[in-house]
């Protein structure tokens, strides 16, 4: 009898044993196939840079492949919603200032729920907005552009990403400053919209350095200001916003990694620590510094508070400026 319950004791502890093994197999195996990284925008912004970089050095660690699919449309709105109730438990997305922080404002009714449905991964990257000009318009800095703005109220145009894009409230952003008034041209996505500013069939801009910097560079597009407290090693000869009459003003991008709520803590917990590795290996940081963007490779909770923050402060700019969807 004694053996007998020995016996089943210990049958008893190992079919326990058994039944812990399958979660922590596949805690230890995550990823088992290829990670999908969605980008809520089009292909030719800051956000596919950013992307890309830190894509490609996860690749190199995480032991799948970090695949890159841009999903753009209605603000971000569109991919956010379909990572939001992604359960394949390989499918990420690249968190954003638009999506995380102003689409809560600017919309009545979002498909997603940016502080329920998503959990905080790393905040990879901040850039800042340059403020640039096709070079046929006649000013060469910030004061001669306002100046120009404030006698011609409304003729002077500037496109931007979208409606709600980091492009469209940097320049929302400058306008409340300068008390100037610019008809806004969203377009669908960065690279459109580089386009007809390259072209000249827009004046004025708010882009990314990531994107732009090259163009600035070639002298194909004539920055008046940067959005950075500081300036720019890359710009050393361009002043910042704050130097040309507006103290304190600051702009940068900000772009982060969000895992849908229902992926599991161990796999999130894994894809934090691996891609604050990624955001801070060295390939990375050259690849981000060479267009002018900083890396961050946060915590989750550090990137959860940084959110948390940016949605105070860009309610009070989308509610000022009456930032609505197109």
């Amino acid at each position: 009898m004694i053996h007998t319950r020995r016996d089943f004791l210990g049958s008893a502890a190992g079919a326990a044993f058994a039944g812990l093994l399958p979660a922590a197999a596949f805690a230890q195996a995550w990823p088992a196939k290829p990670v999908r990284f969605v980008v809520p925008f089009a292909p030719g912004g800051s956000s596919e840079i950013v992307a890309r970089s830190t894509a490609g050095e996860l690749s190199k660690t995480l032991g799948q492949s970090v695949f890159v699919d841009n999903k753009p449309g209605a603000s971000g709105n569109i991919a956010m919603a379909e990572v939001a109730r992604a359960e394949d438990q390989h499918t990420i997305i690249l968190g954003h200032i638009g999506t995380l922080a102003v689409n809560p404002y600017m919309f009545d009714k979002l498909p997603y729920d940016p502080n329920k449905d998503f959990k905080p991964v790393s905040l990879l990257a901040k850039v800042p907005s340059l403020y640039v000009v096709n070079p046929n318009l006649p000013v060469k800095n910030l004061r001669e552009f306002v100046a120009l703005a404030q006698s011609k109220p409304g003729q002077l145009n500037y496109g931007s990403a979208g409606n709600g894009s980091a492009g469209h409230l940097a320049m929302e952003y400058l306008k409340m400053a300068t008390h100037t008034f610019l008809l806004h041209i969203p377009y669908k996505g960065t690279g459109p919209q580089l386009t007809d500013l390259l072209a000249g069939r827009l004046d004025a801009a708010s882009v990314g350095a990531s994107a732009i910097l090259q163009h600035i560079k070639a002298g194909k597009l004539r920055c008046i200001a940067t959005g950075s407290p500081q300036r720019l090693p890359q710009l050393p000869d361009v002043p910042t916003v704050a130097e040309q009459g507006y103290p304190g003003f600051e702009m940068t991008q900000w772009y982060g990694m969000l895992a849908p709520a229902s992926m599991a803590q161990a796999s999130i917990d894994k894809l934090a620590a691996e891609t604050q590795k990624a955001v801070r290996s060295q390939a990375s940081l050259d690849r981000l510094n060479q267009d002018a963007a900083q890396a961050v490779g946060s915590t989750p909770a550090q990137f959860a508070q940084f959110i948390a923050q940016e949605q105070k402060r860009w309610k009070q700019v989308v509610e000022r400026a009456k930032i609505k969807p197109e």
